[in-house]
């Protein structure tokens, strides 16, 4: 529980932008800071590494990643395009009504959460929105599709978290999950992956828009 609580203080500080990228991140300074033990610290950095938010580099120690680029952006939502729009054809196919029940609730969690600039408000709607796409991946029933996806880990939702942003773009996003639950309620396994596709498409659109309206 520990662990949990120092992971959670950390990965909130690092969305709020309280350590810069690419600054320098002590274990025995965070240590003292959040006054626990360096262990719990190690772990929690280890899986913040795993998110891509912090590298780690031998002999060095840890740092907090740099910001996104508009090209990294580009490569991130490339690979999402591959990768789930096939997820959700092959969960599509194993539909069950308890799965369209699951991810008919992650839309109302969506639609319900608080969308402000700081990680305290808008963490229940990230949490949301990972859960949804996860629960796809999970439902398709493919272990190396499953490795594939959680690889890309933190990643999809690095850029919001570094932005100072908040979420810009709840409106979207629920309606595109909208349409993909639409898919899977009808049990139309090619649509599902249309809609997978037309909603990659748009966080890319608006990503990028918002990746370079900051660099401006």
């Amino acid at each position: 529980m520990l662990a949990d609580h120092v992971y959670d203080e950390l990965l909130g500080s690092l969305v709020d932008g309280k350590y810069p990228p690419g600054s320098p991140l002590s274990i025995d300074g965070l240590s003292r800071e959040l006054d626990v033990s360096q262990t719990p610290i190690r772990e929690a950095l280890a899986r913040l590494e795993s998110t891509g938010l912090v590298r780690r580099t031998a002999l060095k120690g840890y740092r907090v990643a740099p910001l996104f680029t508009t090209a990294d952006l580009a490569d991130l939502t490339e690979a999402r395009m591959v990768i789930e729009p096939v997820n959700a054809f092959r969960a599509c196919e194993r539909v069950t009504d308890g799965f369209v029940d699951q991810l008919r609730q992650t839309i109302a969690d969506l639609a319900s959460s608080p969308t402000g600039p700081s990680f305290t408000e808008f963490r229940a709607y990230w949490a949301a929105d990972e859960r949804f796409h996860q629960l796809i991946a999970e439902h398709a029933d493919n272990a190396f599709l499953l490795s594939a996806y959680e690889a890309l880990g933190g990643q999809i939702q690095r850029f919001r978290l570094f932005a100072g942003l908040g979420v810009t773009d709840a409106e979207h996003a629920i309606a595109e999950h909208s349409a993909i639950l639409d898919a899977f309620a009808a049990g139309d396994s090619e649509g599902a992956r249309e809609a997978m596709k037309r909603h990659i498409g748009g966080v890319k659109g608006r990503s990028l828009n918002e990746s370079i309206d900051r660099e401006t």
